[in-house]
């Protein structure tokens, strides 16, 4: 998975750096569309999160043909969802933006991108889904592959829509969404093949009875979880707002920032990715013990390699932001983001593989109100009054703080449900069963 993300968070670092190149007003307008993107994005992290749970946990259970059942319905429901939300933001594209504090002349490069991003939305997006089932079942290697081909394609053809090239003209901020559309159809076609001839995974002629049962076990987890995902845009969007009121090379910056952000945690989005259906898999056979010892060994190894991150970070800030802009004011405000930000980027993982490990094991309004503390309690208020206190440097500080206090809140509401969980065990007498079943497996492996 890592080699996947890796490859898939240079797609997004590849459309920044390319864009930067046509100047800090495309790069600002390049930046406003990210909440509204990653708003999709989430609810379709959302679906593949209940899609991912369910499929596993059953699974796990030995039950290969409900699985089947499950995919097959929520992988339609998820293509409702997306397209109808996707229209909704084409039909409301000006009012969401100028919300956001866009100007006129942003909003004329914004329509340029969102246009066809919003309408080929099903074509980006929907892979993610497929992927989602595919490590449901246990193959994380195809969803790499697949998320790597889609960005090397990207990387190659951007330069080509977006300053021209040969026959095809130039097309600037449009460009990058065209280059987009067309590395996802590769990425289309290799999922739907594999989701349904590989893993027999999508399945046609289900009763309405059955519909309703797989649509109500999936959104069951995927609304609160698609809700909990879609904070972080609708946040951002605040987040947004209130950085625009520092001038559009402030808003430039973030936009930079956060693509950068996302490279650097990208370990843990990986790890974010695999756990769950490991979690899934065990919860569903009843193995707890693992259960709670691969939740803890993932978040000592998360605050480590972060820390490690941030060295590195630190040490290359400065060449960095003289990669991504030219303006001194961009350059300056890039820098003070990557010096202060990834100091909580440890106790971000661990609110992470938090939020990932409480959906698995089919909880999600935990992670929901995990959520709504990090952005809406601790995350804006902070940046706000930060803001206040210290200009931009201090916001950046206020989203640093919330991060640490989020991720200290995390671990203690995961111990609780970890101890809920052992405990019920405990109360059933059939966690020595679980745990012997185990090691029956763990010998048989041995003796072969």
């Amino acid at each position: 998975m890592l080699y996947g993300m890796i490859l898939m968070m240079s797609f997004f670092i590849v459309d920044t750096l390319y864009v930067s190149m046509l100047g800090t007003e495309a790069l600002a307008a390049f930046s406003f569309t990210f909440p509204v993107t990653f708003t999709l994005i989430s609810l379709a992290i959302g679906m593949g999160i209940g899609v991912s749970a369910v499929v596993a946990k059953t699974l796990g259970e030995n039950n290969k043909e409900r699985a089947r059942q499950h995919s097959s319905v929520s992988m339609g429901l998820s293509a409702v969802l997306i397209f109808s939300l996707a229209m909704i933001g084409w039909w409301q594209h000006d009012f969401i933006f100028t919300l956001m504090g866009a100007k006129e002349e942003n909003l004329v490069l914004i329509r340029q991108y969102m246009s066809p991003w919003l309408f080929c939305s099903l074509i980006i997006i929907m892979p993610m889904i497929g992927n989602s089932v595919m490590r449901a079942s246990g193959d994380t290697k195809t969803p790499a592959k697949v998320m790597g081909i889609g960005a090397v394609i990207n990387a190659v053809l951007d330069p080509i829509f977006i300053f021209g090239f040969g026959p095809v003209p130039a097309m600037g901020i449009e460009g990058a969404a065209i280059a987009s559309i067309l590395s996802s159809v590769v990425s289309c076609i290799i999922v739907f093949y594999r989701v349904t001839y590989t893993y027999d995974m999508l399945g046609w002629g289900y009763s309405f009875a059955q519909m309703k049962e797989s649509a109500s076990k999936v959104l069951a987890i995927a609304l609160p979880a698609a809700a909990s995902n879609m904070m972080t845009p609708i946040s951002s969007s605040i987040l947004t707002a209130i950085v625009a009121t520092y001038g559009s090379e402030a808003v430039a910056a973030f936009g930079v920032g956060s693509r950068i952000e996302s490279f650097a945690m990208i370990v843990v989005l990986a790890m974010s990715m695999s756990l769950p259906p490991f979690i899934s898999q065990n919860y569903g056979a009843g193995h707890y013990k693992r259960v709670k010892e691969a939740y803890y060994s993932s978040i000592k190894f998360v605050m480590v390699w972060q820390a490690a991150i941030y060295l590195v970070l630190l040490v290359f800030s400065s060449m960095i932001a003289n990669a991504f802009a030219d303006d001194k004011s961009v350059v300056e405000i890039i820098v003070l983001y990557l010096m202060l930000i990834p100091i909580a980027h440890g106790f971000g993982g661990i609110t992470i593989l938090t939020n990932s490990s409480l959906n698995a094991l089919h909880k999600p309004m935990a992670s929901v109100l995990l959520n709504i503390i990090r952005l809406f309690v601790l995350m804006l208020p902070l940046a706000y009054l930060g803001g206040y206190i210290d200009d931009i440097r201090g916001l950046i500080i206020g989203v640093s703080l919330s991060g640490v206090f989020t991720g200290l809140i995390a671990l203690i509401l995961m111990r609780m449900n970890l101890k809920q969980l052992l405990g019920d065990c405990d109360e059933r007498n059939d966690c020595s069963e679980s745990q012997a079943h185990q090691s029956e497996d763990e010998s048989k492996v041995e003796q072969s």
